[in-house]
């Protein structure tokens, strides 16, 4: 081998380890497949991962977020600061890979990770495998609590509701609704209105990047009804929809799984959809039960009807 040959490979090398020292994204990454779309996993790794800092008593925060591709968590602990890379990407409709790049804020307590890790079972490798199997565990056992059946097109029914205007992060959606159920209900049973069926959630306005909505909490109610001056409630007509439709079997508080799977179907069919959905409840929560038998009926109607 000549001294040029030996030079390269030198050179090579010693860019290889700068780069594995001191510019790559994570000190330990991990991957793995999950039966789910990448909007159920990421909603699971933001809850999982505020979840775990009132478990285990230290702070996260959410640093970084890619819709429905990525999301970077802090753990700030009394001992040490960690970076969480969540990537997620789909492998087919019903499978999605995660990859998970875990790195310590402390430049030189990173570096010294980079240079154990390929040697064995460090303290630190050990604690990365243990974040993601009890990720999984928890996610496994949120998957088991609702199902989503994709039902394709469908028009939504025309109906007249009385409804009342809110505005939540998603998370709160079903919270925020029983917190002003009240309000709603006072309103329907002191002016003696008759309902004629179930609730609907009409979506107004949906801040993806946030994860905000505004919508309206909506009763239906006879068409002849008075409509009745109030500050809070109002009346309005929720016109049929040509929309795509999934049915979505489980606790209210979660149903956005199922937008996410409207989405996803909506990509594979290249379909513009308005990305306000409406969902129609079909059980009353207060009555208890198996929440997997609770039924709520989600449209997402297309954009741009004629």
């Amino acid at each position: 081998m000549n001294k040029k040959v030996i030079a390269t490979v030198i050179i090579s090398i010693f860019i290889g380890l700068v780069w594995y020292l001191f510019f790559k994204k994570s000190d330990y990454i991990i991957t793995f497949k999950e039966k789910a779309n990448s909007g159920t996993i990421l909603q699971g790794i933001e809850e999982w991962s505020l979840a775990q800092s009132k478990i285990k008593s230290h702070s996260c925060e959410i640093v970084d977020k890619k819709l429905y591709k990525s999301i970077v968590t802090k753990f700030i602990s009394a001992k040490d600061t960690m970076l969480y890379n969540w990537e997620v990407s789909a492998v087919n409709d019903s499978v999605s890979k995660v990859v998970l790049g875990i790195r310590h804020a402390n430049m030189q307590k990173s570096i010294v990770n980079r240079l154990e890790i390929p040697f064995g079972n460090t303290n630190f490798k050990v604690e990365a495998l243990a974040i993601v199997s009890d990720f999984r565990k928890g996610l496994s056992e949120h998957l088991q609590k609702f199902k989503v059946a994709y039902n394709g097109s469908a028009t939504s029914d025309e109906v007249f509701v009385v409804y009342l205007p809110l505005e939540s992060v998603m998370q709160e959606k079903a919270q925020t609704m029983i917190a002003n159920d009240n309000i709603i209900s006072g309103f329907i049973f002191n002016n003696k209105i008759k309902m004629t069926g179930m609730p609907y959630v009409e979506i107004t306005e949906w801040n993806q990047q946030k994860e905000l909505l505004k919508f309206n909490y909506c009763f239906p109610v006879d068409k002849n009804t008075p409509m009745i001056a109030d500050k809070n409630v109002k009346f309005k007509t929720l016109k049929a929809q040509k929309s795509l439709k999934a049915t979505y079997f489980g606790n209210f508080r979660t149903s956005d799984r199922a937008w996410f799977t409207i989405l996803n179907q909506a990509k594979k069919q290249n379909l513009v959809l308005n990305e306000l959905p409406i969902e129609h409840y079909l059980n009353n929560p207060f009555y208890g039960g198996n929440e997997l038998e609770w039924k709520t009926e989600v449209f997402i109607p297309y954009r741009n009807q004629n």
